[in-house]
């Protein structure tokens, strides 16, 4: 790779990646305010003990938490609060555990900063004319019949684990309410904000600069604790570099024959069942960088590409980053899911929720 080319690549990455650490930063703040735990304890109260309610409930806070925060906030700090309510409940958490799983994957589509291959996408979105605004009202319907799909299958599976009442109402533990406040405050902004098309990058380090400078003011000890992705932004910049160093040698001339060129109906169906087999064959970051290559022609072939990396990911355990957080932050509070049992509903949810996501595509 020459210096040109690697100058264009960081001009499109650099921006991906500066904000997966801020956002990260701001999760992490978030939680270590008790946003998150005060959050699904407000469910719990606003259940009213009925189960099913509550399941309803952090439904809806997981998938707001993947529209704005992304699907890796979902599945690493949003996993244990679900979790931790459903114990303290004495209710079953399995169906808390894969709401947070599934809809941190498929929850993924409406906004650009819901999923790094969204924000990857953009910058093609953008080159074709649609820009933010228009990325967000191609996605809505995808987005809807993704999530639709998934809490149906979720439903079915464990309605009878969602039926009765609960008797307590555990409380949320002690805070700051200041930094809780606060943070609170700046998660809430900052969906708007990326909302409206502002740039994600500048938005999330802005996030992140006044809650690191409010965690400075109130308890500075917890910088030193937040867990910054260093490691893994470094690793997903090597990751470029890779894909993109064999695309330029024979691999999108392979891509091209077997994901096509077209817009028809059969052609994004077909793109798109690539794009999840190879998300659960390699991961979907790499699926995505790899298939880009033969998607970025037009908006819709980029908009079915997205539906099979982001919405089919839930078969294989390393399909996506969110699973492998996902399955770590269960085993930390004792909760084991069978492998066979979670990748047979994973096939069966993706099986439903991917041509839901897709049909507003071809029709």
């Amino acid at each position: 790779m020459n210096a040109p080319d690697l100058a264009d690549l960081l001009t499109r990455v650099g921006p991906v990646l500066v904000f997966f650490v801020a956002i990260t930063i701001v999760a992490e703040i978030a939680d270590a305010a008790g946003v998150f735990d005060v959050a699904g304890h407000w469910a719990a109260k606003a259940g009213r003990h009925r189960t099913i309610v509550l399941w309803l409930l952090f439904v809806a806070l997981a998938v707001g938490c993947t529209i704005v925060l992304s699907i890796d906030t979902t599945a690493v700090l949003l996993t244990p609060v679900g979790l931790a309510v459903a114990n303290q409940l004495d209710i079953s958490p399995v169906p808390f555990a894969l709401s947070t799983l599934w809809l941190a994957n498929t929850a993924s589509l409406l906004l650009p900063v819901s999923n790094l291959t969204n924000l990857l996408a953009l910058h093609h979105f953008d080159r074709l004319g649609v820009g933010h605004s228009g990325y967000i009202h191609a996605a809505a319907l995808p987005a809807v019949g993704a999530v639709v799909g998934t809490l149906v299958v979720l439903y079915l599976l464990h309605r009878k684990e969602l039926r009765g009442r609960y008797v307590p109402e555990a409380p949320p533990e002690p805070h700051d309410l200041f930094m809780l406040r606060g943070s609170a405050a700046v998660c809430v902004v900052v969906g708007p904000l990326f909302a409206v098309g502002l740039n994600p990058a500048i938005v999330a380090t802005a996030a992140a600069l006044v809650l690191l400078a409010l965690v400075w003011w109130r308890n500075r000890a917890l910088i030193g604790r937040l867990a910054v992705p260093w490691r893994m932004a470094l690793g997903f910049a090597v990751l470029f570099v890779l894909v993109d160093t064999a695309l330029r040698n024979g691999l999108q001339d392979i891509l091209t024959r077997v994901a096509g060129t077209g817009t028809g109906p059969d052609s994004l169906a077909r793109l798109a069942a690539l794009g999840a087999a190879a998300a659960n064959t390699v991961n979907n970051l790499p699926a995505y960088l790899a298939l880009e290559s033969v998607a970025q022609t037009s908006p819709e072939r980029l908009l079915a590409l997205l539906v099979g990396v982001n919405v089919a990911p839930l078969v294989t355990p390393w399909a996506s980053l969110a699973t492998l957080l996902w399955a770590h932050r269960c085993r930390t509070a004792g909760v084991s899911i069978p492998s066979r049992s979670l990748a047979a509903q994973g096939l069966l949810c993706a099986v439903v929720a991917t041509p839901l996501a897709l049909l507003p595509l071809l029709v």
